[in-house]
């Protein structure tokens, strides 16, 4: 089993690859294609992904392993279209990440995940229908302003979908814990955002009356009605964010010593509760009739209810710290404040290190011992003394020896990285170089923690050393991630460093798989992924470059995996996937997934057609622009114009009423003037007859400025800067109904 996970493991990383590669090729906007043989090339790649997912469930060529790829290439030609669909946006200059884009995306992906039931269909269209309504109602690049009721009603929007999505799930309609869990925490989110007085001081109070009984039915909810601890842990999650989000709003109100003594018995309250409140459910988990019958996803689990136990903790933990460092801010009536704040810290952390487990409730103990790092932290920091900050680590060390159970040591690891950080940092501040000072550090920290995680093998005892392991390991890919974004500080070394990263994290993923170190494995994985994803915006290597490697890299990654899969027995790859109850969708449905993608393919088409329908046989009208130069997510960078209609003047909307206005649908009437720039006129009146001259173009007011469609013009990486200075007309399409299609852009 350990053989084929890392078999498909491999498979999954060079799908990935190649994936990223078309991605971050389309987004080059490489001129070396025109737009046919680029509408060509993205309708071939939906038809060759599905193709793949048709041929491994056909064929028998790779037994135990056909099923798996069948299904992620299923999936790679769902998100191909999503690609080819920004594509064809870059070549007709619509819109940079439009809402439409996701939207229709979205539109097979929700067919799939019906057709199929499969999780990563379900989690799509979720997303892409996400991103559809938040550019909707915030548009890239555009300063969407709305009243404090219309962002309340957003929020609200964000709200139902998610409480919907979350009971159809919850009621069993829908078979999804993924959607289940995603739907609930954003739902959440959601509503703690509406009920922030910070952005909403007429109705945030008010919404907090909800948001309050919605945490309360959902106790009631997951311990009398069904027990579910793991939507209790993110329940409790819930009430967590909601009081510590009100304890800030509260602090910023009634900022007072009296008021920080309130937070210090409130955080003794709640861990009060905590322990008592826990107590009560495990005896309720054990005494539940329906605990015995649960699906496994419901049944009672005692990590579950220490999760719930921790997030309440966090919660004490901010109050705590915040409330002791006002407390002290404010009281101590000594010239140097920040030497008190780390006296008390530290007496704080030496009592809680030096009293027996016994004497003292762990949680309590966790709490205030994280209190106190952090207040010391910022104390030493605030003093900037050398010394100080040594004597600090030397108790944070002692503090990470007298930790139980992973997190709390996770912790403890993070604030000893913290305090070496900022020793290195006094140290060195002085470099005439700051750009080495800070490249320093940061690889002194990657080598620390790589020495710690090699050592950790000899030195530490079993507990202790699996901790160990896990955090050095996570910090050592942070700061050598981090240090994959220095500039050359020897001729090559920023080359040199990524492929270094990349080479070595991709060994880790199938060396931890090997050992059977599976948080290692998936941490690798995850730092993989990161790469990947933040080098798509390092501008230091272009995306045509970073296309080609990486295609390179997965046709590589693909041979190897494929290599070690025909040298692994088949009869252990047979007896994998009946393990596994594993089966292809496409062998399944096959009729139901060839109708969605003929619907694809049809959409690509009809888009295409209607667009060179719109550029043949248009009207042709020069518009005068002053562009700006940002970068779309999938189609690369492009320049956002501002025309002289986006603006009308004042003289344009003095016959007009001022109830035209509104925000919504417009149509402006353009006239030639000098030059045959064509400039606004008029908004469009139903039924008015125009001049031979007159050309009507279809925008949409936002309150401040008209956009008509025609804002983005897609072009080459780099070439930007060079645009922006010579581009200062645009020749527009405009067909005879007033949709438009930017054509080009011209000095005069």
């Amino acid at each position: 089993m350990l053989r084929f996970n890392a078999i498909r493991t491999g498979y999954l990383l060079g799908i990935s690859l190649v994936l990223a590669a078309i991605i971050y090729f389309f987004a080059s906007n490489w001129g070396g294609l025109d737009r046919t043989v680029k509408i060509v090339l993205a309708a071939a790649l939906i038809v060759l992904f599905y193709g793949l997912s048709f041929v491994f469930a056909r064929l028998r060529a790779i037994p135990g392993q056909q099923v798996f790829l069948s299904n992620v290439f299923l999936v790679a030609g769902c998100i191909a279209f999503g690609v080819s669909v920004a594509l064809l946006g870059q070549i007709y200059n619509s819109h940079a990440d439009s809402y439409g884009l996701f939207l229709i995306w979205s539109v097979p992906a929700l067919l799939l995940s019906w057709i199929t039931r499969y999780n990563p269909f379900y989690v799509l269209p979720y997303v892409l229908i996400h991103l559809g309504l938040w550019l909707y109602f915030y548009p890239t690049m555009q300063g969407a302003s709305y009243s404090e009721l219309e962002s309340l009603s957003i929020a609200g929007v964000f709200a139902l979908v998610n409480l919907g999505l979350f009971l159809f799930t919850f009621l069993r309609r829908l078979s999804s814990t993924p959607l289940k869990f995603i739907s609930f925490i954003v739902f959440h989110i959601a509503l703690l955002t509406m009920t922030n007085s910070f952005a909403f001081d007429e109705y945030g109070l008010v919404m907090n009356i909800p948001c309050i009984a919605v945490i309360a039915i959902g106790f009631y909810v997951f311990i009398k009605i069904r027990l579910n601890k793991t939507l209790l842990t993110l329940n409790a999650l819930a009430a967590s964010a909601f009081a510590v989000f009100k304890f800030i709003e509260l602090t910023e109100a009634y900022f007072s010593s009296l008021f920080f003594v309130f937070g210090l018995i409130f955080v003794a309250l709640l861990l009060t509760g905590n322990v008592w409140f826990f107590r009560y459910l495990n005896r309720l988990g054990k005494a539940s009739p329906e605990a015995e019958t649960a699906v496994p996803e419901e049944r009672s689990n005692e990590w579950i209810s220490k999760a719930v136990s921790r997030m309440i903790k966090v919660v004490g933990v901010l109050i705590g710290s915040i409330s002791l460092i006002g407390l002290i801010t404010i009281s101590a009536n000594v010239n140097h404040t920040e030497y008190v704040l780390l006296s008390v810290s530290l007496l704080l952390m030496i009592s809680m290190i030096v009293i027996p487990d016994s004497k003292l409730d762990s949680v309590i103990r966790y709490t205030l011992l994280t209190i106190s790092y952090i207040t010391g932290w910022a104390a030493i920091l605030w003093s900037d003394q050398s010394l100080l900050s040594v004597l600090f680590l030397i108790v944070s060390i002692a503090g990470w020896f007298r930790s139980r159970g992973k997190r709390q040591l996770f912790f403890a690891y993070t604030f000893v990285n913290l305090n070496l950080a900022t020793i290195l940092f006094q140290q060195f501040q002085e470099w005439e170089h700051w750009n080495w000072t800070y490249e320093f550090i940061i690889f002194s920290l990657f080598l620390v923690n790589a020495v710690l995680y090699g050592i950790s093998y000899f030195v530490f005892k079993a507990g202790l050393r699996e901790h160990l392991r896990d955090s050095s390991l996570f910090f050592s890919l942070v700061f050598l991630f981090w240090a994959t974004f220095f500039e050359d500080v020897i001729p090559h070394s920023y080359m040199l460093i990524n492929i270094f990263y990349f080479v070595v994290v991709t060994g880790m993923v199938f060396v931890f798989i090997r050992l059977k170190q599976k948080s290692a494995a998936i941490t690798s994985v995850v730092f993989w992924f990161i790469f990947i994803g933040f080098k798509y915006y390092d501008l230091l290597w272009t995306l045509l470059y970073k296309s080609f490697t990486l295609a390179l890299l997965g046709i590589i990654a693909l041979g190897i995996t494929w290599w070690l899969d025909r040298r692994t027995p088949h009869s252990g790859k047979a007896a994998f996937e009946a393990d596994h109850h594993s089966f292809s969708f496409m062998r399944l449905s096959p009729l139901l997934i060839v109708i969605v993608i003929v619907l694809q393919l049809g959409i690509i088409g009809f888009q295409t057609v209607r667009s060179e329908n719109l550029l043949a046989t248009g009207a042709s009208i020069k518009l005068k622009l002053a562009p700006v130069d940002p970068r779309s997510l999938l189609q690369g960078d492009y320049v956002m114009l501002n025309y002289d209609i986006s603006t009308p003047p004042p003289s344009s909307r003095t016959p007009l009423q001022e109830e035209n206005w509104k925000r919504g649908k417009v149509k402006v009437v353009l006239t030639p003037g000098s030059q045959g720039v064509y400039t606004a006129n008029r908004l469009y009146q139903k039924g008015e007859k125009l001049a031979n001259h007159e050309i009507v173009l279809n925008g949409q007011w936002d309150g401040s400025r008209i956009q008509y469609g025609i804002e983005n013009y897609f072009i080459p990486e780099g070439t930007g800067r060079t645009v922006e200075q010579n581009a200062h007309y645009a020749y527009i399409r405009v067909s005879r109904n007033g949709d438009a299609l930017l054509e080009r852009l011209a000095e005069s």
